[in-house]
């Protein structure tokens, strides 16, 4: 219906147009001015006309002074004797020039028919153009059960990815090195009796590199890629989905040996009858048609389907069992070995400086994921760039790290000294006992510089991947959290908003020690609160609470006491190191940041 008003919208100002480029035609045609016919028997009497040029019984009038007009004759008259009428003599006629036009035949005819061509063309031009229209809308209606997969071919050099391109991991490439050598060398599984694999699900968090490994097993096996979004499936109308997956099947069958490949599949995969995002019969039926299809494959079809999601958990058992996806492939977060890996696969192609070290970088992006490094190197070659530099530093990829993490530097973002003197204390509260507990992460940096909505912040970062943690390290990072929140007491005497967010997020660990991890010694080795997620309203995520009042009124105790411990060992570290908190605020307001090796320096007695 759109369409069509848009189409009758450009039929008016077509018409419109037409019709002005008329008007200014006629209005050209009429400039000349025209004489009567007494008028020019009057001037031919007076001896001003020049010449007179006869063209059917349209008369062409050039006086002596060259000037113009028009004028009618009779159709069936002669000039000359049109002018004998009037009373005008032989001499008075033979006092100017006239001549005698005759249009040919043809060009008579076609000014005649001029007009209802241009209409006849007009109308037929609308109709072909209002047909084109109807029959792309039928295409679009007859394709709306197509499907929309986009297709990467094995010849495709400029798409192409193999397993050199992923870094990180290594495991997961191991297993699938193995669907690689079905697609390639299938007769020597078919010989021995072997079933091809129809189904490999790759699970992990978002950004590890599930579309990536996808693309390079195809890329390693040489076989067409048929990547399709779950979502893509689902339309409004009941069916399509179903169809768009019949379709899918068919053309990489068809294109055998071949990769399905489906991204977050959870969309359309999610347990039947579950609760979890309602009742969806579209949604239900694409996934039906999905596992028809997959137990319609034939022992000679070599089509593998690759699914990835990071919500394994929600997925329907139906997808899962033997003879689906039956091979699951975890992926990681990266650990600092593959996160070196990821930064160099990452940097080939980019001018890094010779003061370059990966490792370094590697070290300070403890949980960050593979997409999360790759953006990390580009932001690095944009402020290099910006800085109108020609390669791209360590300093640049480690200010990047702090803009992924917390966002851009407010530069902008003028705050008052004393604003600034607060601050510089606060996180050298934070970093001071971070360096001063034994199992508190170390200081790699401590900075006042505005970024995000935090005035400053202290990073801390671990010196190994940490997979277990223990309970002392839970109580000294909560001493460390309270520590600007000690510092701003112990130096001004005075409390500020700017701790809230620490006291937030402390808050939230000393309640999962108690409630989740059963390190508290007074409520002991007892998990409160279902952990399991369910819908309320269809919207939101709501835990059930499955202990009484007292219990609850205990859970508070056990929280507060672990917030106020962590708060005096806090208090007890500023105080007693007084003066290492004074050095390191003032170099704080005085530089703005300190790095790792001087903070090291610093508290090197601390």
């Amino acid at each position: 219906m759109k369409i069509f008003g848009k189409n009758i919208v450009y039929a008016f100002l077509i018409l419109f147009l037409l019709a002005w480029g008329f008007a200014v035609l006629v209005g050209s045609i009429q400039e000349t001015p025209e004489l009567s016919l007494t008028e020019l028997v009057d001037k031919v009497r007076a001896r001003e006309v020049k010449e007179i040029v006869v063209q059917s019984s349209n008369l062409e009038i050039t006086l002596s002074d060259d000037s113009k007009f028009i004028s009618k004759k009779e159709e069936d008259t002669s000039l000359t004797e049109t002018l004998l009428n009037f009373g005008l003599t032989s001499e008075d006629i033979a006092s100017f020039g006239h001549k005698e036009v005759n249009p040919s035949g043809f060009l008579f005819w076609f000014q005649a028919a001029l007009p209802t061509l241009i209409t006849i063309l007009f109308i037929l031009g609308f109709i072909w153009f209002m047909g084109r229209q109807v029959q792309r809308s039928n295409g679009q209606a007859m394709g709306f059960g197509q499907s929309r997969a986009r297709i990467v071919e094995p010849d495709s050099t400029r798409k192409k990815t193999t397993f050199k391109d992923v870094a990180g991991v290594d495991e997961a490439k191991e297993e699938l090195k193995e669907i690689v050598d079905f697609l390639k060398y299938p007769k020597k599984f078919l010989d021995i009796g072997a079933r091809i694999p129809r189904g490999v699900l790759l699970m992990g968090s978002p950004g590890t590199g599930k579309t990536l490994l996808a693309r390079a097993v195809a890329g390693e096996a040489g076989v067409p890629f048929f990547q399709m979004s779950a979502s893509e499936f689902v339309e409004m109308f009941v069916g399509v989905g179903a169809s768009r997956v019949r379709d899918l099947f068919k053309i990489a069958k068809k294109a055998s040996p071949s990769i399905i490949f489906i991204d977050e599949i959870d969309a359309i995969g999610r347990h039947r009858g579950a609760g979890m995002g309602g009742g969806h019969d579209e949604r239900e039926q694409t996934l039906n048609q999905i596992l028809v299809e997959m137990d319609g494959f034939e022992t000679h079809d070599q089509v593998i389907v690759i699914g990835a999601t990071n919500r394994p958990d929600i997925l329907d058992p139906a997808l899962l069992r033997p003879g689906r996806f039956d091979r699951r492939v975890v992926l990681d977060l990266p650990d600092i070995k593959q996160r070196e890996a990821i930064l160099t696969v990452h940097s080939t192609k980019k001018p890094l400086g010779k003061n370059v070290r990966l490792r370094r970088v590697a070290e300070r992006t403890p949980g960050f994921s593979g997409a999360d490094l790759e953006n990390l190197i580009n932001e690095g070659a944009i402020l290099a760039a910006r800085e109108n530099k020609k390669e791209i530093s360590e300093e640049a990829i480690l200010d990047s790290i702090d803009k992924v993490i917390l966002g851009p530097a407010r530069k902008g973002f003028v705050i008052s000294k004393n604003e600034k003197r607060i601050s510089a204390f606060h996180e050298a509260g934070h970093a001071l006992v971070a360096a001063s507990l034994p199992n508190a992460d170390p200081v790699h940096k401590v900075s006042v510089i505005s970024r995000g909505r935090a005035l400053g912040y202290t990073m801390k970062l671990p010196t190994e991947d940490r997979h277990l943690y223990t309970r002392s390290h839970f109580v000294d990072e909560l001493a460390v959290s309270l520590g600007g929140y000690a510092a701003e007491e112990v130096v001004f005497g005075e409390l500020t908003t700017g701790a809230a967010d620490d006291i937030r997020k402390a808050t939230a660990i000393a309640r999962a020690l108690v409630q989740r991890y059963g390190m508290s010694k007074k409520v002991g080795p007892v998990a409160f609160g279902d952990q399991s997620e369910h819908i309320f309203l269809g919207k939101e995520i709501g835990h059930e609470r499955n202990y009484s009042e007292e219990t609850a009124s205990m859970i508070d105790r056990e929280v507060s006491n672990f917030m106020q411990r962590a708060y005096e060992t806090a208090k007890k570290v500023i105080k007693s190191k007084r003066d290492k908190l004074e050095e390191i605020a003032e170099r704080l307001i005085e530089n703005e940041t300190i790095e790792r090796d001087e903070f090291a320096r610093m508290v090197g007695a601390a």
